[in-house]
């Protein structure tokens, strides 16, 4: 019991580019965890090169620190978090094993709407929650403003956050303090049996699956057996230990400990997050209170440039699917492409996470299609279907209605670009539900808006419209009826099963004109014309031409009457008949990224 009153398990969480892995750091430092020498760049808890490039957190990553204070030695196990809300999935997940959140704001921006949503999670585990106020150092950063949204947006006493500077070190030895004065130690489990909950797990070339666990009860050593309650499979412990960052041995873990354990199992399948790892006699364990299954709503489909590298992808999905529990893929073959995957994301940043990702870390060359989201189908029948790719759409006839997921989205934002946001959720289908003022400069809207309108653009066209000021969070609301149909591209009378995608019947022929004129400037021209037609069904509603490349074909000839030139023109004209009905078009791999920004005209 002593042991668990001096251990404090706490994350960082905060809108994106607040400052979390730069405290991360000073805390590292401060404990002496890592010495200068070993600090030799910022954000070491961000290990990706593609977090360093990008300078945001992608992956959760716990670090064990020591610190003595008042002549007594506490244990803090701190997990920093990502901002960016495709992947609030990695905060609720840090969130569950833990016991103390540190919300950290930008004393020059204010409350952010991940913000918001990071902290009202944090509410929902039932954590204590240390509100921070970070960049007191930069001139813009207006302390009492954004204490005084603090208290009215989040009802914390002003008296609590702590005013520091993570760059510089200043006020950190005091949040240090507040950690241990404010964050309560591990509860002890009346359950004598060992259980561990699973809240992360990687795939080590040379470990294999290594879990990232939170210590429930009981203890854990090298050579123990244990059994995940949930995928019902057993397992040796090669190795338990800590993360000092990288992965430190230790003899044992025990109740209330952060550490992981190296399981020696090599399928993807085994080791999911959430499970519960147990040691015991008890002939029906119950396993802890995991996660809920992330559901994906954005899917695309990634294609290997060369056929040949269809297994090397497989298997780098299937590698990558258990770092990133919230991918999913199936196999999915299109007659422009070839053989791909169909991958299930959470949102836009985090399907060119995943993309960069297959294409460095196993030396990948990828075609990757337009993103779609996942719908319903209410069937004739009465079964409900998801669809999450237009080709699979049926018929018409085959369903009676279609339903498309509409999403709860707050925008915080300065109120003189309030009309510009109206205007902007007005063009996209939004329904206005609230607004709120946070002070006088300052208003929370709150919109419903259709997930396909928000997965392609919409963040750029807020920040435009915005100067960008504006942020922004969205969740998962509900399914609802709409009049959907599928708009089909046909290129020289073929139609091209990756430009496919469903849109709203009002939005048809703008959108389908534009992908046309798009595509006409895409695709270079041949020997013959080449029709580019959008459809509903079989009824075209946009049409644009690539006019036939022209050989001079009487060019070489001199004098003579007419009907010399006229017979060379006719051989030509039936050539180019001919090509028509043979000739097929290359498209080039840009043609598929053009609904990305499709309602750009130009």
């Amino acid at each position: 019991m002593s042991h668990q009153n001096n251990i404090r398990n706490f994350c960082i969480i905060a809108h994106i580019d607040h400052g979390k892995s730069t405290l991360a750091d000073r805390l590292l430092a401060l404990t002496g965890t890592l010495t200068e020498r070993e600090m030799k760049r910022e954000q070491m808890l961000d290990s990706m090169e593609l977090e360093q490039e990008k300078g945001i957190t992608i992956k959760l990553a716990p670090v064990h620190m020591k610190s003595t204070l008042g002549g007594v030695q506490y244990e803090l196990n701190l997990i920093d978090t990502p901002g960016h809300v495709d992947f609030s999935y990695e905060v609720s997940r840090s969130l569950a094993a833990v016991e103390g959140a540190i919300l950290v704001v930008d004393a020059t921006q204010g409350i952010q709407a991940q913000t918001l949503a990071n902290a009202f999670l944090a509410i929902e585990h039932d954590l204590t929650i240390i509100p921070v106020l970070n960049k007191i150092d930069l001139p813009a950063s207006d302390v009492e403003r954004v204490s005084d949204e603090l208290e009215k947006a989040l009802a914390v006493d002003r008296r609590d956050i702590i005013h520091i500077s993570a760059k510089t070190g200043e006020n950190v030895p005091q949040l240090l303090q507040a950690i241990i004065d404010r964050v309560p130690p591990p509860k002890s489990m009346e359950d004598e049996e060992t259980k561990a909950l699973v809240f992360d797990s990687v795939y080590d070339t040379y470990k294999g699956v290594v879990t990232y666990v939170r210590m429930m009860s009981g203890d854990i050593r090298r050579g123990d057996t244990l059994k995940f309650l949930h995928a019902g499979n057993s397992i040796d412990v090669i190795e338990v230990g800590r993360f000092a960052p990288g992965y430190r041995p230790e003899s044992a873990l025990h109740a209330g400990d952060i550490g992981y354990i190296v399981t020696g199992v090599r399928s993807v399948s085994e080791a999911r997050v959430g499970d519960t790892l147990w040691k015991g006699s008890a002939a029906n364990p119950k396993p802890l209170p995991g996660y809920r299954k992330v559901t994906p709503f954005v899917y695309a489909g990634i294609f290997p440039t060369d056929a040949t590298e269809y297994p090397l992808l497989r298997d780098a999905l299937l590698k990558l699917s258990l770092n990133d529990s919230s991918l999913e893929f199936s196999p999915e073959n299109s007659t422009a492409l070839g053989h791909g995957f169909r991958c299930g994301f959470l949102g836009l940043l985090h399907m060119e996470i995943v993309q960069e990702r297959l294409e460095r870390e196993y030396d990948l060359d990828l075609i990757a299609t337009a993103p779609s989201v996942s719908y319903e189908l209410l069937m004739n029948s009465g079964e409900i279907r998801s669809v999450s790719n237009p080709s699979e759409l049926p018929d018409r006839g085959s369903f009676r209605e279609i339903r498309e997921p509409f999403m709860k989205l707050e925008i915080i934002t300065p109120r003189e670009y309030i009309g510009k946001i109206i205007t902007l959720c007005d063009e996209r289908r939004g329904i206005q539900r609230n607004i709120q003022y946070l002070d006088d400069n300052r208003a929370i809207l709150y919109w419903e808006l259709p997930l396909a309108e928000i997965i392609l653009d919409f963040y750029d066209a807020l920040k435009s419209a915005t100067a960008g000021f504006a942020s922004m969070n969205y969740e998962f609301l509900e399914y609802r009826v709409e009049d959907l149909v599928k708009l089909d591209m046909h290129v020289a009378g073929e139609q091209i099963e990756a430009l496919s995608h469903i849109t709203h019947r009002s939005d048809a022929y703008r959108t389908g004109s534009i992908l046309a004129k798009k595509l006409k400037k895409l695709i270079p021209r041949a020997n013959f014309e080449i029709a580019i037609q959008a459809a509903i069904g079989a009824k075209i509603i946009a049409r644009e031409t690539i006019g036939a490349l022209r050989k001079n074909v009487t060019e070489k000839l001199y004098g003579g009457d007419r009907t010399r030139k006229d017979k060379l023109l006719k051989k030509q004209k039936a050539g180019k008949k001919r090509m028509k009905k043979m000739g097929r078009v290359e498209i080039p791999q840009d043609a598929f990224l053009v609904l990305l920004k499709r309602n750009e005209e130009n």
